[in-house]
């Protein structure tokens, strides 16, 4: 019965199977990435490459913390990694050839390895001895992939996540309006004696063969997918060059296991209530309802409904008053709307009507063509509202869809561009020296006529938090002349003077736990090691670039990266400039400088960010199509009543396009809300940082996805009146 039904009904179900298999195959493609950026995927070693063994000076801190009523170890990477000691280099050269001249970072040792582990654990340096693949970890830019690496994993994962979520909405979509379209003969199977438990376990069946297909389907083609997938990220230079996949069913099943069975979780768990809610009806009122749009929101639905809208909007206040600083995060910005967007859809049916009501025919009913427009203007709203299912379930993707485009962008491009403003803010410079000289910094340049100079370096320091239970990086920088430095700044001091910074205390911002002028800290340093600080200023809490400030004497090892120049009235820049090149830096002025430290949103972001986007849509395309073509059908006794009464096929198909692009308008302004919602949160979340205030909305993005939205859905609903008026004529009606 149910490969029966599935043979006859294929067409209904093929945009749940095609969303399914693409989610599948972009789920288990991006595992595959994740489980290779996370040790599958390995660069050989270059710079030892000649070398059996390589001796490290120490890179990471161990710190014991708290672990309940015992006592454990995090580790961190230090900011400023340790030479290897020279008595160990000594040591060694007894052992072999050794390749590296002194201090070095890193030496290659052609010895025993074992003979170089013990010469290593009793010289108690703490250094490294790295063997095989690892020896690739001192390479030139290995910290540079390292970092690529990382952005890597939270590219897949929050594409993974966003693929999930989509095909997860769509799935259920499609399934539960399948089921709505089939009532009379849901009624008809219960009239003739089947039981609800029967109906329930026909309707899973289902889901379970669709789902069961799309899944294998999905997994043979992100298998497929994956090698693609890589070097589309090597080639935007989001992932280092060296990164692959292997191609095919190699390296971990992981990937594919998950895949698989998340598929298949979501075809069932999209099915199952709209089987609950096809079982719980009597025939009586499946016949009844057959033809009419009533009770389209159950209370199951509204209380599922009310409970998203209620949670996504509790989270976004509690985040506010608790922690403002976390909307600014990816991670935040694009879970909530999604859950904001679940929310809204799940309700829409009570929404449709209300929102159909604000589109109006905008001129005049005149004699002629206008009169005929007005009056297919009415058909179409007439339609839209009366078909509160029909409107949704066109609606439901392009919410999603245009809520999502314009959370993303416009909260991306709204961080990007504070931090932007917050930097021009902060600084009092006119030039701006950046740039590596010999050592990997800038070369002193000492006095510089009619001009302020503040020389500052990288490096960050270790604080323990939560009574020990916790070990937090904080970025920092280290300054020469404090005096210097406040006079080339404008730092958002609440409490203290900067200027009072020396070698025994710090300057922190509010995110600190601790962070009461006078207050003594714990910390490690940029080089691990221990200090205990005076706290002499605190800076407000911003979009998190505020940082931390030490001297440059506990950050010795930090070569200087930047000089902030402030010139004094009457200063010639060009000798100014002439003589800052000295250092082997570029001078430029900060507003250069600014604009390229601070571009908003990267390319490689927004190359991401796009990404993301064409897979909304192509999921949005493929629901809007399979609805639309579903629903055609239905409405063929509808479509012939307006016939008889004297329309015209052609005004047939501007009354199915004009429904079509109605339900996406639908959409797009429920998506607007919820965008409004969450580009709210966020700059009331900017505010209660102190930082400037500069919303930017996505309208692009926004107008983009729903004119390919509208676009894809006229065609659809074209197409699929155009199928009617065939299947009429060829049968004679």
């Amino acid at each position: 019965m149910i490969f029966s039904s599935l043979r006859s009904r294929w067409a209904g179900f093929l945009g749940a199977f095609v969303a399914l298999a693409l989610g599948v195959a972009l789920t288990a493609a991006m595992g595959v990435g994740l489980a290779a950026s996370t040790g599958g995927a390995e660069r050989a070693p270059q710079r030892f490459a000649g070398s059996p063994v390589v001796v490290a000076g120490r890179d990471t801190l161990s710190v014991p913390v708290r672990r309940g009523p015992e006592t454990g170890h995090v580790s961190k990477r230090l900011a400023h990694p340790h030479p290897v000691d020279r008595d160990l280099l000594a040591a060694l050269r007894k052992l072999g050839p050794v390749r590296g001249s002194g201090p070095p970072d890193a030496v290659g040792v052609s010895a025993p390895v074992g003979a170089v582990r013990a010469a290593v654990a009793a010289s108690g340096t703490g250094a490294r001895v790295l063997t095989g693949a690892d020896r690739a970890r001192v390479d030139p830019g290995a910290e540079r992939d390292g970092r690529a690496l990382v952005a890597v994993n939270a590219f897949l994962g929050t594409a993974g996540g966003v693929a999930v979520f989509v095909s997860a909405f769509v799935t259920a979509s499609t399934f539960a309006f399948v089921v709505a379209l089939r009532r009379r003969e849901l009624g008809l199977l219960r009239a003739a004696g089947a039981s609800r438990g029967q109906v329930r376990r026909w309707l899973l069946g289902e889901a379970l063969v669709v789902g069961a297909a799309a899944a294998a389907t999905g997994c043979a083609l992100g298998a497929r997918g994956a090698p693609h997938l890589a070097r589309a990220l090597v080639d935007a230079e989001v992932a280092p060059p060296w990164f692959t996949v292997a191609e095919g069913l190699r390296w971990t099943w992981w990937p594919y296991q998950l895949a698989f069975w998340a598929g298949l979780l979501v075809a069932v768990a999209g099915a199952w209530s709209a089987a609950r809610r096809a079982a719980r009806v009597s025939p009586v009122e499946a016949l009844r309802e057959a033809s009419l749009d009533t009770g389209v929101m159950p209370p199951g639905r509204r209380v599922v409904g009310a409970a998203l809208l209620a949670g996504a909007l509790g989270l976004l206040a509690w985040t506010l008053w608790s922690e403002p600083s976390d909307l600014l995060k990816r991670k935040t910005y694009t879970t909530q709307p999604m859950i904001l967007a679940m929310a809204v859809a799940a309700l829409a049916p009570l929404l449709v009507r209300h929102v159909v009501a604000l589109f109006r025919w905008p001129f005049p009913a005149r004699p002629g063509r206008a009169r005929r427009a007005a009056a297919l203007a009415r058909v179409v709203r007439a339609n839209s509202g009366a078909g509160v299912r029909r409107t949704a379930a066109v609606a439901a993707p392009v919410l999603v869809t245009v809520a999502l485009a314009g959370c993303l962008f416009g909260s991306a491009e709204t961080v990007g561009a504070a931090k932007a403003a917050q930097a021009r803010q902060h600084t009092a410079a006119d030039l701006v020296v950046t740039g590596g000289g010999t050592g990997g910094g800038l070369r002193p340049v000492g006095p510089v006529p009619g001009a302020t100079v503040a020389a500052s370096a990288a490096t960050a320091v270790f604080v323990p938090e939560d009574d020990g239970s916790a070990v937090v990086r904080a970025e920092a920088r280290a300054v020469a002349d404090p005096a210097a430095f406040a006079a080339v700044s404008r730092l958002p001091v609440v409490a203290g003077d900067v200027r009072d910074l020396d070698d025994r205390s710090i300057v922190v911002d509010e995110e600190w736990q601790r962070h009461r002028v006078g207050d003594r800290v714990a910390v490690w340093l940029g080089d691990g090691r221990r200090a205990r600080l005076r706290i002499v200023a605190v800076l407000a809490r911003g979009t998190g670039d505020n940082g931390a400030y030490v001297t440059a004497h506990n950050a010795a090892a930090a070569p200087v990266d930047r000089l902030d120049v402030r010139l004094r009235a009457g200063t010639d820049r060009a000798a100014v400039a002439r003589a800052l090149r000295a250092s082997g830096g570029e001078v430029r002025p900060v507003g250069d400088w600014l604009a390229a430290a601070y571009p908003g949103v990267r390319p490689q972001t927004r190359l991401g960010l796009l990404m993301l986007l064409a897979l909304c849509l192509t999921y949005a395309a493929i629901s809007l199509v399979a609805t639309l073509l579903m629903t055609a059908p239905v409405r063929a006794p509808e479509l012939r009543s307006l016939r008889l009464a004297g329309a015209t096929p052609a005004q047939l198909r501007l009354v199915a396009a004009g429904e079509a692009a109605l339900a996406v308008a639908v959409g797009a302004v429920l998506g607007l809300a919820v965008t409004a919602v969450g580009l709210g949160g966020l700059a009331l979340a900017l505010a209660r940082l102190s930082v400037p205030l500069e919303v930017v909305v996505p309208w692009g993005a926004m107008g983009m996805c729903a004119g390919v939205c509208g676009t894809v859905a006229v065609l659809a609903g074209v197409a699929g009146a155009w199928r009617v008026s065939r299947a009429r004529l060829a049968s004679g009606g």
